[in-house]
């Protein structure tokens, strides 16, 4: 939620804001909304502190009347008679300013919510993700992304569709069978190396860089979804729960960690000298991928459940400390990525792509070899898809959740700034691994920094390879 007194003051920047998004923001209705509702405050305030006035009034003169004779005591007791009067007029022009205020201040709420995060000042401007500017990248010795994967390698790629059949490491059918459209079953090796890249970065980003791992709930309020930025924005991408808590509120299925990461201190005042705060969770996650498409879309890149290891930082009000995190974050997921060997780069995104609560994101997208417009032997060329999504929010989350800090010895407390972005998120990260990786014969080498995780497994072999080298 942005600031409505800096809104007030600069009304100009925040149209400039929305505009370079490409979203559509009821800010004159705001500010008119906004106006009448303080004017009808005030009134009421005014009003009750002439009642009080009043009622003091009235009991001066009372006192004075004991005391007094003749028609001095007639003088005050006239007096106190009309003074009565008054509180019966202030109680019913308080009852209309009460219902005046009960009837804006959800209009004008609903308004604040519309308003997106303006971008920083440095964002490129741009109408969509077709603007989006790449940045530095890094690839292994081994492979050139400005080469072909045959140039590389010495073989044409195959998909990881075709290796996840081939080695038998999902099964989609009966995926589709228990889920519907876009699920899917990962079946032995898929399923652990699934859990070993999830392993591998749970224990980096809690261990050797000391975030606090938290079990989150996947469940959300909708005020938590609100409170988080992601309504009313992005609600037709979210999974509703039909049948809803016992408490008779409605539930929704969480698209990322980040929504019971942050939701962890609403309402809260933390004390300054325990920011920054740095969360780690590994959750399902649900998206509907509402008109998500094609063939770049296929298999395993855009599906409705998936889990993901995800950071989040709480700290000071400071930009320069936030765009630091930010910076750091970034460095954490691709540290992971080339502990992987595989080739990534880093994306700017213009305005338009930010969405409504971000002041600046860069995404991080690592060289699938399946992707990319097919040539005319029906071979793609490879390309980059995103993975990672980093974020910097400043107030805005820390605003509607509440989320405050104070110094030592302040009274007056301070909105925090938040931060968030994917450490890893499995099946997706499982493309680029199992393509950059795979050998000539259909087998996938496991990259060492799994092999932990995997009980030192070195190779996924086909199945036909399997049985015969045990035979």
């Amino acid at each position: 939620m942005i600031d409505i007194k800096d809104l007030r003051q600069d009304p100009e920047k925040y149209r400039l804001g929305a505009q370079r998004k490409a979203m559509e923001a009821p800010i004159d209705r705001l500010l008119e909304l906004d106006r009448e509702l303080r004017e009808a405050t005030q009134e009421r305030e005014a009003l009750t502190a002439e009642k009080n006035r009043i009622g003091k009034e009235i009991g001066r003169i009372a006192k004075e009347a004991k005391s007094a004779q003749g028609e001095q005591r007639e003088r005050l007791e006239a007096e106190r008679e009309r003074l009565k009067e008054r509180p019966e007029q202030i109680k019913e022009r308080e009852r209309a300013l009460e219902q005046r205020i009960q009837a804006l201040k959800p209009e004008r709420d609903a308004c604040l919510l519309e308003i997106p995060q303006p971008p920083d000042p440095d964002v490129p401007v741009g109408a969509s993700g077709d603007e989006n500017q790449p940045r530095e990248g890094w690839h292994p010795d081994w492979f050139d992304p400005q080469r072909p994967f045959e140039e590389n390698r010495g073989f044409a790629p195959r998909g990881h569709v075709e290796l996840m059949r081939d080695l038998g490491l999902v099964d989609v059918e009966r995926g589709v069978k228990i889920g519907g459209a876009r699920s899917y079953v990962l079946t032995g090796d898929g399923m652990r190396l699934h859990q070993a890249v999830l392993r591998l970065a749970f224990d980096y980003i809690t261990q050797e860089r000391g975030f606090t791992p938290l079990s989150v709930p996947v469940l959300a309020r909708e005020a938590m979804m609100e409170g988080t930025g992601f309504f009313p924005h992005g609600r037709e991408d979210c999974y509703r729960i039909a049948n809803p808590s016992t408490e008779g509120e409605e539930l929704f299925l969480t698209g990322t960690g980040e929504v019971g990461l942050m939701g962890f201190h609403q309402g809260e005042i933390l004390a300054a000298d325990e920011l920054p705060r740095c969360y780690a969770t590994v959750s399902p996650c649900f998206r509907r991928e509402a008109g998500a498409a094609g063939r770049e879309h296929a298999g395993l890149f855009r599906i409705h459940q998936f889990e993901k290891v995800e950071q989040v930082v709480i700290c000071r009000a400071d930009e320069d400390e936030s765009r630091r995190w930010h910076g750091a974050m970034i460095g954490y997921a691709t540290d992971l990525l080339e502990r992987l060997e595989i080739p990534y780069r880093l994306l700017q995104c213009c305005t338009g792509d930010l969405g409504p609560k971000n002041a600046d994101m860069i995404d991080i997208e690592c060289w699938m070899p399946s992707r990319g417009t097919p040539d005319a032997d029906g071979r793609p060329p490879g390309a980059y898809g995103e993975t990672h999504s980093a974020s910097r929010l400043y107030g805005y989350q820390c605003r509607r959740l509440n989320m405050r800090y104070r110094e030592a010895d302040a009274k007056e407390t301070v909105i925090a700034h938040s931060l968030n972005n994917t450490v890893l998120a499995s099946p997706r990260i499982l493309i680029p691994i199992l393509e950059m990786h795979q050998n000539e014969d259909g087998s996938v080498t496991v990259p060492e920094a799994l092999r932990p995780y995997m009980q030192g497994q070195r190779r996924i072999a086909p199945r036909a390879a399997e049985t015969a080298a045990t035979s």
